[in-house]
């Protein structure tokens, strides 16, 4: 299998496809749907995952997909590759196939709201990357400190600019990241930069629940989906719906990233 010094996907990302690659050669893809808000794949044993699809960054004009044709019918391994590629379109699709193969239930998941699973002190300082809205009141109730870092270009209210998230989260105790940064490529650098941090929660729908992927950094905690009614999340990624939507479709688990910690 390709290292990250070969492509550009990442320690992270290649880890994922190394982890997954053997379950990838034995799965077939029955659907692939890419949609405005999610990317889903669907395998033949009916289990279904969901990325983020980043289609403000998608080109190609009216193909914004471009690559391997028809997606359907073809081993999970040919998508699962995808997860490395520059293309955020392509990625989404591996990551989504990723999840599919991952994220079924199992040893140490669970259900439940991140909140019930993460320690949160008065003192504490925390940096979330990704906007997970539903999370921001009781954080700010629980913490010292919350600074929020989004895909903007100047500081806007509680959103400051992703690329600040590099020089404050090596100052932060907890660090809640989204999943989304494993398509566009920036978990690395934003985990090197938490990984002093007491707390590390890679979280969000695209999360891939395999701690054997994070298990050589300091990720602490996993948050992700699991999906209870594939026809209906397909259903809602098609009509270019996201989690709100889908939400009564999935169940909320965590996972410890710290393959020593499953068994506690």
């Amino acid at each position: 299998m390709p290292t990250s010094k070969q492509n550009p996907g990442g320690q992270i990302a290649a880890r994922i496809v190394d982890c997954l690659h053997e379950r990838a050669g034995k799965a077939r893809v029955v659907e692939v749907r890419i949609g405005l808000g999610y990317t889903a794949v669907l395998l033949d044993d009916n289990q279904l995952g969901v990325a983020y699809t980043f289609h403000d960054e998608a080109v190609g004009g009216c193909s914004v997909f471009r690559g391997i044709r028809p997606l359907a019918n073809r081993l999970a391994a040919d998508l699962l590759v995808l997860l490395e590629s520059s293309d955020p379109i392509e990625a989404g699709v591996g990551l989504a196939c990723a999840n599919a193969l991952a994220n079924r239930s199992g040893t140490g998941m669970q259900a439940g709201d991140i909140l019930e699973r993460i320690s949160l002190r008065p003192e504490d300082h925390v940096g979330m990357v990704g906007h997970f809205g539903p999370l921001v009141t009781t954080i700010q109730e629980r913490a010292a400190t919350l600074t929020v870092f989004e895909r903007i270009d100047l500081p806007a209210g509680l959103l400051r600019p992703t690329a600040e998230a590099f020089d404050i989260l090596p100052h932060c105790q907890v660090a809640l990241i989204t999943a989304t940064s494993i398509i566009n490529h920036t978990i690395d650098r934003l985990l090197q930069a938490a990984s002093h941090c007491r707390e590390i929660v890679v979280l969000g729908a695209s999360t891939p629940l395999l701690p054997a992927a994070f298990g050589e950094k300091e990720v602490t905690l996993l948050s992700g989906v699991l999906v209870k009614d594939p026809p209906a999340v397909l259903q809602v990624v098609s009509e270019g719906g996201g989690m709100r939507q889908f939400s009564p479709f999935v169940q909320k688990v965590s996972l410890p990233a710290k393959i020593a910690d499953l068994y506690h």
